[in-house]
């Protein structure tokens, strides 16, 4: 099957204060980011990613806490570089208002795990995934950019989309979320965004799942 090749797909989701919650969690950290993980394995091999490039808010001091993490390679998977950072800004000292924003990102991604049941190599050259709060409420927003193998992903791509990762005979190997995000209930206007979990199907042989790009925050004070 010939490679799908997109330059650019992105798009936002808010959780404003007044926002209808999904079922779901407790309430979202001040602001968090990580660039990646995975947890993977078939018979006799197992792939341990621990999570890429954390970065936590610190909403009592205005600054940036940044993470990076150096390329990672292991069998059927690469991450290339990747980075995150975890600001704080005061916008209005009289009011002691202030804002954040969580960005993780990262370059050089590539599944290939899933060739050897005669599935595609997925690779994806860019990404960023962000959340920004503010007193009023929160947004998370994601990028991609040069995605190949991915045949059949939708040129918009709708919040909480799957898609199916499919061998040459159509045999489903995985099952890749796009944009994961989950409000608290009750609701508190914050907010987590999964860019991308990619969780293995039995007919590729292996089980466990690879995630791309994670950010939360919650309204500031």
């Amino acid at each position: 099957m010939a490679p799908v090749r997109k330059s650019l797909i992105a798009g936002a989701v808010a959780a404003l204060s007044f926002a209808s919650a999904a079922p779901a969690l407790a309430s979202n950290p001040p602001g968090t980011a990580s660039s990646g993980s995975a947890s993977f394995s078939q018979p006799g091999q197992t792939v341990e990613v621990a999570p890429l490039a954390v970065c936590d808010v610190n909403p009592d001091a205005e600054g940036t806490v940044a993470g990076s993490s150096p390329a990672v390679t292991r069998p059927g998977l690469k991450f290339g570089a990747t980075s995150s950072s975890c600001t704080t800004e005061v916008v209005n000292p009289d009011e002691f208002l202030t804002r954040t924003r969580s960005v993780a990102k990262g370059t050089g991604f590539e599944l290939s795990a899933l060739t050897a049941a005669k599935g595609p190599r997925l690779r994806i050259s860019e990404w960023t995934v962000t959340c920004d709060a503010d007193d009023k409420g929160t947004q998370a927003g994601w990028q991609l950019k040069g995605m190949t193998g991915w045949t059949g992903l939708p040129t918009q791509i709708q919040p909480g989309h799957v898609h199916e990762v499919k061998a040459s005979d159509g045999t489903v190997l995985a099952k890749a979320k796009f944009t994961d995000s989950v409000l608290p209930e009750p609701n508190d206007g914050s907010i987590s965004m999964t860019l991308l979990r990619i969780t293995f199907e039995p007919p590729s042989g292996y089980t466990g799942s690879v995630t791309v790009g994670s950010v939360a925050c919650s309204p500031t004070p």
